[in-house]
């Protein structure tokens, strides 16, 4: 048990400081190298996608879990990681071209998501949170991008649109009714109780969580104009003079912060990760700037070495700048996405361009890609990796609009 006083960066720590014993095969961590050949678009995504297929597992070969440091009862993996992972999994197979001719991507992407469909009925898929660390909130949030996707899509397969059209309204309701009241966000890492405004947002997590929620406000789910304008208040409070954001929403807002006086985990280099994610969802909000998404981009490339020295490592926030090896690829994918909103054709084309040429250098020797020391893992990276090189293609995600209040007419 961890002090209720710890902060969620800390108890986050605390709580991963001994990684698990993996449920597969451990894997040898790969040294990304100085300089690599440029990748063939199509002959690596061919290749990542029978990396993706050849990785789907469970008794109805259903599911790409993702191994993270965290575990359940009686050291299960959770029923999160498995929902998430999935999610993720199909979103990356659905990305790469040639989707609709290819039967075996398709009855692959149908089982992953008759997996999602049935295991959000799990009890620890169900509204809440136990004790202070809980990873059920990732599976909400991947679950509900990926449902909405493939509704815009046509994708759900017809005896699972009732039920998919269901679920995209109960995600909703469950995201909403998750976030952390008052202070904003949300945090896998809750110490002080699930409901206390003691805790704070998770930048990480509620990035992703907003964008989730914009795509289903668009689509005509109802979602809590408080608890977005929340979330936004407490991302904006976690940027650093120097561009970077913090770990955890402070109480506070950084902007005034210089980088000396950041704590390890909120340093420069380590926000290189999470930046793009945050820009591009105030700039979705009408809340950002076209010139801080850039530079957060640019952060991404400056700081890539010091994400990639921690890939595929054990431990998770380590001196010098605090990365965790698992933000590796989720800065790729939230750097790639950003990239698609500057206006600018040429820079966009100079920044894709760029971000392939460092994509390629972690790029495994089976053709995925795995920034976790478990073998399983590499279905979550290589689908990222996926997403990364056909962002282009992909739509651009959705933008929030406060509700406007009619003026009263007078009298």
């Amino acid at each position: 048990m961890h002090p209720t006083w710890l902060s969620p960066m800390l108890c986050c720590l605390a709580l991963a400081a001994q990684e698990p014993a993996p449920e597969g095969p451990l894997r040898f961590a790969s040294v990304p190298v100085a300089a690599v050949a440029p990748l063939d678009l199509d002959a690596t995504t061919a290749g990542a996608v029978a990396v993706m297929l050849s990785l789907q597992e469970g008794e109805d070969d259903d599911q790409w879990p993702y191994e993270g440091v965290y575990r359940e009862d009686r050291g299960q993996l959770p029923v999160g990681y498995r929902v998430g992972g999935t999610s993720i999994a199909c979103l990356g197979l659905i990305a790469a071209p040639g989707y609709a001719n290819d039967a075996k991507r398709r009855a692959a992407v149908e089982r992953g998501l008759a997996f999602v469909l049935k295991t959000l009925d799990a009890p620890r898929m169900q509204p809440g949170f136990l004790g202070t660390y809980d990873v059920r909130g990732w599976g909400h949030i991947y679950a509900l991008q990926l449902l909405l996707h493939l509704q815009d899509h046509g994708l759900v397969p017809e005896a699972m649109q009732a039920d998919v059209q269901g679920r995209v309204a109960w995600l909703t309701e469950v995201l909403v009714d998750s976030a952390i009241p008052k202070a904003g966000g949300w945090n896998y890492s809750r110490p002080r109780g699930y409901k206390s405004p003691r805790n704070s947002a998770s930048t990480f997590m509620t990035a992703p969580a907003l964008q989730a929620l914009f795509h289903a406000r668009a689509r005509g789910h109802e979602v809590s104009e408080q608890v977005v304008t929340e979330a936004l208040d407490a991302l904006e409070r976690s940027r650093a003079k120097p561009g970077g954001y913090a770990y955890g929403a402070p109480a506070e807002s950084q902007a005034n912060v210089d980088e000396q006086a950041l704590s390890m985990m909120n340093r420069t280099p380590s926000s290189a990760a999470r930046a793009a994610a945050c820009e591009t969802t105030l700039l979705l909000a009408g809340r950002g700037d076209p010139r801080r998404l850039e530079r957060a981009v640019e952060l991404f490339f400056a700081h890539w070495d010091d994400l990639a020295v921690r890939k595929s490592q054990l431990g998770t926030h380590i001196e010098p700048y605090g990365i965790a090896p698992y933000y590796f690829l989720y800065g790729h994918l939230y750097a790639a996405q950003a990239i698609e909103q500057i206006a600018d054709g040429d820079t966009r084309e100079r920044l894709r361009t760029k971000l392939r040429e460092v994509l390629a250098k972690s790029r495994e020797a089976d053709g995925g890609w795995n920034d976790r020391q478990f073998g399983r893992s590499a279905g979550y990276g290589t689908a990222l990796a996926l997403l990364v090189l056909h962002m282009p293609n992909l739509p651009k995600p959705e933008p929030w609009s406060p509700a406007v209040t009619p003026t009263p007419t007078a009298k």
